[in-house]
Order: structure tokens, then C-alpha cells, then sequence
């Protein structure tokens, strides 16, 4: 398993922007697509954004599309998430996560992502 720690989280009015970033260390991360996710109070964990291994693939859920940006720097073992134009409902504790399998496709199920960070809190006031 890889060790991941987000930073970057904090409160922000709406339609301000935030960025995200993942250190990772442990097994080798360049070989493994990452994953962003989400979970606001009383909801359920929910995709947000994931990159290939090698950062040429990206998805996204579609209510953060234009609007968040995911991206990886492989020599510092870290992933970011550039978040803009911020909205209440944005709000939730922000995960990242490495997939499984090295050199697979990114994909949105949270299943196949066996390391996860301890989150960190993004706030959206309204």
C-alpha cells in the first residue's frame, strides 16, 4: 500500500477556489492511477475527479466539470486538486486515493482505490 496525506482544505466563500494536493510515499506512485473523493454530512462517499498513472487521462463527476482540475507531478509523489468557482454544495471531507492495480484505466469506484488519505475538511460558505 502507498501512505497518503492531503493538505489544502480550508473554509472559502463561494465562488472562491482552493487547491488540494496528496503526498504519497510507500510503493511506487507513478505507477497507479489516483482518485479524489468526497463526502459531505449524512451522504455517501462520492467520486469526484481521477487521473491515469501516467496524467494523460482525467475524469470527473459531472457537477465539478469545468470547474475542478485534477493533476499529478510524479517526481514529487504528489497529486493535486485544483478546485474553482467553489459552491456550497461542494462542501464535504475530500479524500485522496491510489488504485490497486498498477497501469490500469482510472476509474470511479471506490472499490478498486486500496490506500486512502484521512481527508481533509473543504468548507463552502454560502
Amino acid at each position: 500500500q502507498v501512505q497518503l496525506v492531503e493538505s489544502g482544505g480550508g473554509l472559502v466563500q463561494a465562488g472562491g477556489s482552493l487547491r488540494l494536493s496528496c503526498a504519497a510515499s510507500g510503493r511506487t506512485f507513478s505507477r497507479n492511477p489516483m482518485g479524489w473523493f468526497r463526502q459531505a454530512p449524512g451522504k455517501e462517499r462520492e467520486f469526484v475527479a481521477g487521473i491515469s498513472w501516467s496524467g494523460d487521462n482525467t475524469i470527473y463527476t459531472d457537477s465539478v466539470k469545468g470547474r475542478f482540475a485534477i493533476s499529478r507531478d510524479n517526481a514529487k509523489n504528489t497529486v493535486y486538486l485544483q478546485m474553482n468557482s467553489l459552491k456550497f454544495e461542494d462542501t464535504a471531507v475530500y479524500y485522496c486515493a491510489s488504485k490497486r492495480r498498477q497501469f490500469a484505466a482510472v476509474v470511479t469506484t471506490a472499490v478498486e482505490y486500496d490506500s486512502w488519505g484521512q481527508g481533509t475538511q473543504v468548507t463552502v460558505s454560502s
